[in-house]
């Protein structure tokens, strides 16, 4: 996994995400919207290992355990989501493991049935203080209003 330097465009993107990260505002969700390869996943992914990395810079080390983790995709407070209602709403009252976050990253985002995204949209109106929600998504318009409305919108072009 590369760092935020490594990523070649969404300059304005990437200096967003890294001031959340400088001054500590880093919000509970956000959704990264885009066409398909815009590099959706590589932020998302990024951000991640970030705000988990052992150094605490704006920059995953890429060499403490958590990053070494991330890297191998086997990061216990990184947690990509397949089905909202069980991984999300099941286990966001669950405390992160060994990390100051518990990230979810949910791709195609905008696939959720109404079901799903009214289950999830409890959790980011009333998310634990350590929770972070990454919705990937090609199609905003796919999401509810209410999602929408909750979470920081980062449009990748």
């Amino acid at each position: 996994m590369l760092g935020f330097n490594d990523i070649i465009g969404h300059e304005e993107i990437i200096r967003h995400l890294k001031n959340a990260i400088q001054t500590e505002k880093v919000s509970h969700s956000y959704i990264f919207t885009g066409d398909p390869g815009s590099g959706k996943k590589l932020l998302a992914g990024t951000y991640a290992m970030t705000l988990q990395c052992e150094e605490g810079g704006t920059e995953p080390c890429g060499h403490c355990d958590s990053c070494k983790k991330a890297i191998g995709k086997n990061h216990p407070d990184i947690i990509i989501i397949d089905e909202i209602r069980e991984q999300i709403i099941n286990d966001v009252d669950i405390k992160p493991y060994c990390s100051p976050y518990k990230i979810y990253i949910v791709a195609n985002a905008e696939l959720m049935n109404p079901q799903a995204q009214n289950a999830l949209l409890k959790t980011i109106e009333e998310p634990p203080e350590y929770a972070v929600i990454l919705l990937l998504t090609n199609n905003i318009g796919g999401l509810l209003p209410t999602i929408q409305s909750r979470c920081v919108r980062l449009d990748l072009k």
